[in-house]
């Protein structure tokens, strides 16, 4: 089968967005300590009372590339681009998590277990469940959120491309994230970590929350070389003339 290369394009970037949103899920079960990866003294901050070092989930080093990844699908492929994507994204999500609960169920061999005790791992079926086992209501939280950011994303990023035409790509880029990621920077957390079995308090939702949420902004903002990068590589691969047709039929969606 013959693929055109707007065709090998978005297949590329289609399954380069659902590995990076896949993997996000699964590394965010660790927490980890800003300050000390950096070896710098904590910042002791102070957020709705809450105090201390600054914390984040791994799967926050993968989200800026989510994020540019779906601005760039959009400008090239419009609204059911990134559609298909997006929804494609959440059923392997689900699809690497059934399969990562059947998994923990499957009985270990007896050997294998003890195998990593000499490293300080002395039980590897407890740690591998630990890992891979995720609460429902993580899973449904970090699902549901993403859902609900991607649609927000593709909303706001082609209302404001609509009144900037080809103009101002950071303008879209930036404000379509502003909106989705507060949408589920704050939903994931209320889900997985409010109503589920943690009962955070609101103090430390809205604390832990915000301090994602900032960062997700910054790293946004700071993506944005990045995205005008992959642009002019986009039009050394497919041809200036090819890649402003693909661009004028995105954009023609949102007319």
């Amino acid at each position: 089968m013959h693929l055109d290369k707007p065709q090998r394009l978005y297949v590329f970037l289609a399954a380069f967005f659902c590995v990076t949103a896949v993997l996000a899920e699964f590394i965010g079960v660790k927490i980890f300590a800003l300050e000390a990866t950096l070896g710098i003294a904590p910042f002791q901050w102070n957020l709705f009372g809450q105090t201390g070092s600054l914390n984040f989930t791994a799967g926050t080093l993968l989200w800026p590339i989510v994020f540019v990844m779906t601005d760039i699908v959009n400008e090239y492929f419009g609204k059911r681009g990134v559609r298909f994507i997006s929804w494609t994204a959440i059923a392997l999500i689900l699809y690497g998590f059934g399969f990562a609960y059947a998994a923990i169920h499957l009985a270990p061999a007896d050997w294998w277990v003890g195998a990593n005790a000499n490293q300080g791992v002395p039980d590897l079926q407890a740690a591998f469940a630990a890992i891979f086992g995720q609460g429902l209501w993580t899973i449904w939280g970090s699902v549901i959120a993403f859902g609900l950011g991607q649609l927000i994303d593709v909303a706001v990023f082609s209302r404001i491309r609509r009144l900037t035409g080809p103009r101002m790509v950071w303008l879209r880029a930036t404000g379509s994230t502003a909106l989705s990621q507060l949408i589920d920077s704050f939903v994931v957390l209320y889900i997985a970590f409010v109503l589920g079995p943690q009962q955070w308090s609101y103090d430390l939702f809205f604390a832990v929350a915000t301090l994602n949420y900032g960062y997700k902004m910054l790293a946004a903002i700071l993506m944005i070389p990045t995205l005008y990068g992959v642009r002019k590589l986009i039009h050394w691969y497919l041809g200036h003339e090819h890649a402003e047709l693909l661009h004028r039929n995105a954009h023609s969606e949102t007319l």
